[in-house]
C-alpha cells in the first residue's frame, strides 16, 4: 500500500507564515588584539539555526568555532557583525564547557540547581525541578555527593542536568565530550540523541568528531581554517527520532568521507599556515 498523501489546502488558503530563525548572524567577525596586531579569529559569518534543530559546526583547531560560541552565550562581543537569538524566555540559552563547569564545593544536587537559584526560583520548586533533572540523568543517588566522588561522565551529566533545569530555549555546547575516553564518549552521545530528541531543544554543538556530528545533527556546518567562515553544509540523511544504530549504515561511512574530504585541506592549511 503507497504512502497517504496529505489532502491539499483549499484554493485561496494563505500559505503559513515562514518561522523565524531561532539564531541568526549575520557578518559575524571577530578580532584578537588591536590595529596592525590585530588577528583575525573569525568570520565573516552568516548562520540560522531554526527552531528545534541541532546544528554541529566541525572545523580544525583555532578556526574559532568556541569563539563564535561564546559570542552566542554573551560572553564575547563580535568585532563586527551581529548575531541575534529570539527568545520569549528570560534565559535564552545555556551553555556547556569542556571543562564540564561545575562547582567543587557545591553538591551535585546544588551544582544542578545553581541555574534556578540565580533565577530566585522557590527553593522547594528549584528542589524538585533539579532531581527531576537528576533522575533523567541516572543520577538520583548521587545528589548529596560532590564532583570529586564522580567520574567524568557522571561530572559532565550533571553539566548537562544543570543546564537543562533552567529550561533554556537553546543549548549551546562546547565539545562537551572531548575530554572523555572513547567508550564513555560513545554512552553520553547515545543519551545526548535520545534527550534531545525527546526535548527538542534547540543546539548549537561544537566538536572535533565527524562521527558525533553526523550522529547528532540535523545538519552539519564546516569551517574553514582561522579566520573561521563556514565553507560547507550538509544534512545527515537519517530520520528523526534515529537511533544509534546509523553508525553501522553505508550512508553514515559515506557522509563522514564526504565531510572529512572537505576539512582535510583546511585543517592541513592550519597545521602549515603559508
Amino acid at each position: 500500500m503507497g504512502a497517504a498523501h496529505p489532502t491539499p489546502p483549499p484554493p485561496g488558503t494563505p500559505a503559513p507564515a515562514p518561522v523565524p530563525p531561532k539564531l541568526r548572524a549575520r557578518g559575524l567577525a571577530r578580532s584578537f588584539g588591536r590595529g596592525a596586531h590585530a588577528l583575525p579569529a573569525l568570520g565573516p559569518v552568516d548562520i540560522e539555526i531554526a527552531p528545534g534543530e541541532f546544528t554541529c559546526l566541525v572545523g580544525p583547531s583555532g578556526c574559532g568555532k568556541s569563539t563564535l560560541l561564546r559570542i552566542a552565550a554573551g560572553l564575547l562581543r563580535p568585532s563586527a557583525g551581529e548575531l541575534e537569538i529570539r527568545t520569549a524566555s528570560p534565559r535564552p540559552a545555556a551553555m556547556i564547557f569542556q571543562d564540564y563547569g561545575i562547582y567543587d564545593w557545591k553538591n551535585v544536587l546544588a551544582n544542578v540547581r545553581f541555574g534556578l537559584d540565580i533565577q530566585r526560583v522557590p527553593r522547594r520548586e528549584a528542589d524538585a525541578r533539579a532531581r527531576d533533572w537528576l533522575a533523567r540523568m541516572g543520577l538520583s543517588e548521587f545528589a548529596d555527593a560532590y564532583p570529586a566522588a564522580l567520574s567524568g561522565g557522571m561530572r559532565q551529566r550533571v553539566a548537562i542536568a544543570r543546564a537543562l533545569a533552567v529550561e533554556p530555549e537553546m543549548l549551546l555546547m562546547d565539545e562537551p565530550f572531548a575530554a572523555l575516553d572513547a567508550q564513555l564518549r560513545t554512552i553520553l552521545q547515545d543519551e545526548l540523541l535520545d534527550l534531545t530528541q525527546t526535548t527538542r531543544t534547540t543546539v548549537l554543538f561544537i566538536t572535533h568528531s565527524l562521527e558525533e556530528a553526523i550522529l547528532l545533527g540535523d545538519r552539519v556546518l564546516v569551517m574553514s581554517a582561522r579566520p573561521g567562515r563556514i565553507i560547507a553544509e550538509h544534512r545527515p540523511p537519517f530520520d528523526r527520532p534515529r537511533t544509534a544504530d546509523i553508525r553501522a549504515t553505508t550512508e553514515f561511512t559515506a557522509l563522514k568521507a564526504e565531510l572529512w574530504d572537505v576539512l582535510r585541506g583546511e585543517v592541513r592549511r592550519e597545521a602549515v599556515p603559508a
